[in-house]
């Protein structure tokens, strides 16, 4: 049995299993969230010093000089008009990091530091003072701290390079501290939004049906099939209490519709545990040609002046067919018996997915077929 026949065999045993036991009961809180409780996205524009003269070439990277002036201008250096300085061991960079929802002043976060201009590393490098701001131009959070870089990047005098993993990019953890919160309206409604991660009429019926079922009827509403409304106490502290039972709550999730995913770029296909085919008659087979080419000399006869020697090519041309094998499939077939077909014919990715696809196009295939 081949790799793909044990993956397609592994697949298919553990989606049957996961359908013949009962349907996993999950937490309103992995399947849903808060509306209005989330992460803000920070950015800023920053300066890494002290590097090993892996830094930015200034005469290809003008801005990092521009912004090295300007804050040394803040400082109370100038430097003189005219003189362009050479710099090795700085390196010009984008800091972002994610706000996290309810973040308040003081506290630290993590940041993320990426090379802007052609440094070759930031290893060993330090982040000054680096403000960091919203999509509403205001600064949230300061940064500053010595970079964690997990890669690493050597380079000869030849021009030959090793590199290992990615030495441009660092991280400085709780590099940054929190200067403003975020305005949040999440106690000046009466009602809180869940809001569930994938789209379900049938689990935001559910989810809706539990909280009813423990905080009284009348208490949740489902809107669509993300959002269910749930009446919520006004005080903070009462809120976040009541939030703390709700999400802690146990409910049976809606089950995915059937479909059959083909990644096109790597071959994989996940096939749902709902896929079901209607009766077909599948054959499968391939067809390999081979072509070799192969170069004779003919040379003329012995005493023929008159002749030439030359180069005759000598094609070749096989053509070879597997046998090709039909199965059939009954109504209702389940994915484990689809998968023991496919096995059967040792249909490798590329075939599958062309099996897919014909029954699909033959109304056969009752999923939705999805490439990727």
């Amino acid at each position: 049995m081949s790799v793909w026949s044990k993956y397609l065999a592994l697949v298919a045993a553990l989606l049957t299993l996961s359908v013949a036991t009962h349907v996993q009961a999950e937490r309103i809180k992995d399947v849903a969230g808060v509306a209005g409780v989330r992460n803000n996205q920070l950015i800023g524009f920053g300066l890494v010093v002290g590097l090993d003269s892996t830094g930015d070439q200034t005469s290809q990277a003008p801005f990092t000089v521009q912004a090295l002036k300007n804050m040394l201008l803040q400082l109370g250096i100038a430097i003189p008009p005219g003189i362009d300085p050479q710099l090795k061991n700085v390196a010009a960079v984008s800091v972002h990091a994610d706000l996290p929802a309810f973040a308040k002043p003081g506290q630290a976060i993590d940041i993320t530091v990426s090379s802007i201009g052609n440094a070759r590393s930031l290893r060993g490098g330090s982040l000054l003072v680096t403000p960091l701001k919203g999509l509403d131009g205001n600064v949230y959070a300061i940064a500053q701290g010595n970079l964690v870089v997990g890669g690493m990047g050597v380079s000869g005098q030849d021009g030959s390079r090793i590199s290992v993993n990615v030495p441009s990019v660092g991280r400085v953890p709780n590099g940054a501290t929190v200067e403003r919160a975020v305005v949040s309206d999440f106690t000046a409604r009466p009602t809180v939004t869940l809001n569930l991660h994938t789209p379900d009429f049938t689990s935001a019926t559910r989810l809706a049906a539990r909280v009813n079922a423990e905080m009284g009827p009348g208490t949740a509403r489902p809107l669509d099939a993300v959002s269910v409304e749930v009446q919520a106490p006004q005080d903070p502290g009462q809120r976040i209490a009541y939030l703390s039972v709700l999400e802690n709550l146990e409910i049976n999730p809606g089950q995915a519709p059937a479909r059959v995913i083909v990644n096109s770029r790597t071959g994989t296909v996940v096939i749902g545990s709902h896929v079901r085919v209607n009766p077909a008659a599948v054959a499968h087979g391939s067809l390999v040609v081979t072509i070799s080419e192969d170069f004779g000399v003919s040379q003329p006869a012995p005493f023929n002046r008159g002749g030439e020697t030359v180069v005759v090519p000598d094609s070749q041309i096989e053509v070879t067919e597997d046998e090709a094998r039909m199965f059939l499939f009954e109504p209702g077939v389940s994915l484990n018996d689809i998968v023991t077909a496919v096995n059967e014919v040792g249909a490798a990715p590329g075939d599958l997915v062309a099996i897919l696809e014909a029954l699909k196009q033959a109304g056969s295939l009752r999923a939705e077929l999805l490439v990727i």
